[in-house]
């Protein structure tokens, strides 16, 4: 395919760097954060990892998406929250210690869960002519991409603290402006499959976002949770890592078009996120 040495080798790099910079903001106790208070981490957890790629599916067979678009959605829908919904739980005053917690857990988990979800997702979606799939390969590489670099920067973090926390910032702005320079670069690139499925797919985004963020407040809402708690599942089941399903997409599957979905999705996200904090500042205020 084109561009395989940004493909292949920058962006790889780049996303190592993102989840080197990431593990500089954790700590021990973003995880240990678990065993304190189980339930609340569990049901986020269980509206991350199951309620969204089950959204997902839904929106999919509703818009009756192309094998493409469909593969797509549900990688992205398979991919964890990233940074960026750490830094709109903190502009929507949310629980913060909650959000870093649930984007560490299900950064390692996802590593193992996205490749079963992407196996399942090509067999039911696809066709005959699509990539071939390695569930070892995939899992591999985002071990050696996603999970290594995590738990770099939180050794890091553990053995030089005030370096890392003067460091992080730096890589938390480059990772908004390397997600947005991705998600135009395969907008471009894929422009002739966009221009011809923009209204089915933007719908189905955008469907995606408003649902699974409405999930998101919904389980909290049905365990009785506080506001704060409520606000952050909305945001930590609605806000996707758009870069990683670019990478697994390009990189991993070598299938472009796949990454389409991941990159409409990318920009139309943060429309119900907007919403969401909006609404939380102006209960607050």
């Amino acid at each position: 395919m084109e561009y395989s040495f940004l493909t292949q080798v920058m962006l790889p790099l780049v996303l190592a760097m993102i989840m080197f910079g990431m593990g500089l903001s954790l700590t021990k106790e973003d995880f240990l954060r678990l065993w304190k208070i189980p339930r609340t981490v569990i049901i986020g957890l269980f509206g991350q990892l199951i309620f969204m790629p089950i959204i997902a599916f839904a929106v999919a067979v509703f818009f009756e998406l192309s094998a493409p678009l469909a593969i797509g959605l549900m990688i992205l829908a398979a991919c964890p929250g990233g940074t960026m919904s750490n830094v709109i739980s903190h502009l929507a005053r949310a629980n913060l210690a909650l959000s870093v917690t649930l984007t560490a857990i299900t950064t390692v988990v996802c590593v193992f869960s996205t490749p079963f979800i992407i196996k399942f997702s090509i067999a039911h979606f696809g066709t005959d002519t699509d990539t071939n799939f390695s569930l070892a390969s995939t899992t591999i590489g985002l071990i050696f991409i996603t999970l290594i670099p995590v738990l770099a920067g939180i050794w890091v973090r553990q053995k030089y603290p005030n370096a890392a926390m003067r460091r992080e910032p730096g890589f938390r702005k480059f990772s908004g402006l390397f997600i947005l320079a991705m998600i135009v670069a395969i907008l471009i690139q894929e422009r002739d499959i966009l221009m011809s499925s923009f209204s089915q797919m933007f719908g189905a985004s955008i469907s995606l976002n408003l649902a699974s963020i409405a999930a998101g407040l919904a389980l909290a809402k049905l365990f009785r949770l506080t506001q704060r708690d409520s606000i952050t599942l909305g945001i930590e089941v609605g806000i996707q890592n758009a870069s990683m399903a670019i990478l697994i997409a390009v990189t991993f599957l070598e299938a472009p078009d796949y990454a389409t979905a991941a990159g409409v999705y990318g920009l139309t996200m943060y429309l119900g996120a907007a919403i969401l904090v909006l609404m939380a500042r102006r209960i607050k205020d």
